[in-house]
């Protein structure tokens, strides 16, 4: 086995207490905080102790079976995404649940904020979810990530890379969240998850955003990475120690991909240009991370309004009805994949084959 060397170098993010508390009150700007001055004094000291003693994770249970080490002390609130996770999970392989389809929404434009207009990709959203509907037998989830820029407290965080470091050290589900000592909480990936499990089909419906995925779908995306070769015993790398970890992958790692075997479609759109690039880059991820996808009609990029001003774009999506039928075409594609996939009718061809060098 390789020598186990874990690098250190960076330099110190540490705050001292003047400036921690400066960046603190900062959320309190607003002069109806005002005559709360002394008890947020009392917050800011409390808050101190917890980032300057660096409490990730303040409430943890043991482990319990299943586990390498039944008694290690586990963060109460990944333990509770991971079973939330596990519940989709039995839901999804349960022959006799409805199909799931999960349409995510990936513009970051809402009505209810700066941008005063519903995006185009919510009406093609609503399209999708009407085409899916109508087959009997079929539910429908939407995961609206606009809700990112409009509704108070939700965040998805950055993604850490932990598996650069090690595959092992990226637990399933994610275990960098919520970090209660950086006061990085709520994160709505632990509700997240679970939707990715319970769909038997996902769609993605997006636009461009110069030339890329718009950010609120990137960070998604790069979260799901614990989904692809994610390790599901958080006691086997100690928790977050890197040596553990590293030492771990190279006695061997299966890899096991939680996502794999679903179905999926694409539809990008976009006013100027890059809408080919990113529905090859988007269905080319989840191709690798195992998804199945549902056929030409199911993987679409086209533009709306092409080179037109913005402030007529929903009337350009009007007049084009034929790019409304691609959108629904694109959908019951999906809920043909899902019905052949669930009735044995679809199978990966590479199905049993070993990869050699899984990343």
């Amino acid at each position: 086995m390789a020598k186990i060397d874990v690098r250190k170098g960076m330099p110190s993010v540490q705050l001292d207490k003047a400036e921690f508390k400066k960046r603190f009150l900062a959320r309190f700007y607003d002069p109806d905080y005002e005559p709360l001055k002394r008890e947020l004094d009392k917050i800011v000291d409390a808050a101190w102790i917890a980032y300057d003693e660096y409490h990730k994770s303040p409430r943890t249970k043991k482990a319990g079976a299943g586990f390498a080490d039944p008694h290690f002390d586990v963060p109460a609130e990944w333990l509770a995404t991971r079973a939330n996770v596990q519940a989709a999970e039995r839901k999804q392989k349960n022959r006799k649940t409805p199909s799931r389809i999960l349409i995510v929404n990936g513009s970051s434009r809402n009505d209810q904020t700066c941008p005063g207009e519903m995006s185009k990709t919510w009406r093609m959203v609503t399209l999708a979810k009407q085409a899916i509907e109508k087959t009997r037998g079929f539910d429908v989830d939407i995961l609206d990530l606009s809700r990112l820029t409009a509704e108070y407290g939700k965040v998805i965080y950055p993604c850490k890379a932990c598996v650069s470091t090690a595959q092992p050290l990226c637990h399933w589900p994610c275990s960098c969240y919520p970090n209660h000592a950086l006061g990085q909480t709520g994160d709505w990936m632990a509700e997240i998850y679970p939707q990715w499990v319970a769909a038997h089909g996902v769609m993605i419906i997006c636009p461009v955003n110069w030339y890329q995925a718009p950010s609120s779908l990137k960070l998604m995306i790069d979260r799901l990475v614990c989904a692809d070769g994610g390790n599901p015993d958080f006691t086997s790398t100690g928790g977050k120690d890197p040596a553990k970890a590293k030492a771990l992958e190279l006695e061997g790692w299966p890899y096991p991909r939680h996502l794999a075997g679903r179905v999926f479609a694409v539809v990008v759109h976009g006013d100027a240009a890059g809408t080919e690039n990113l529905r090859r880059i988007l269905s080319d991820w989840l191709q690798d991370i195992g998804l199945i996808p549902s056929g030409h009609q199911g993987q679409i990029d086209r533009y709306v309004g092409y080179l037109t001003p913005y402030a007529t774009s929903h009337d350009d999506l009007d007049r084009d009805t034929d790019f409304q039928q691609d959108v629904r075409n694109a959908a019951l594609a999906l809920v043909q994949a899902v019905k052949d996939r669930r009735s044995g009718k679809l199978q990966p061809p590479d199905r049993g084959l070993h990869e050699a060098r899984p990343k």
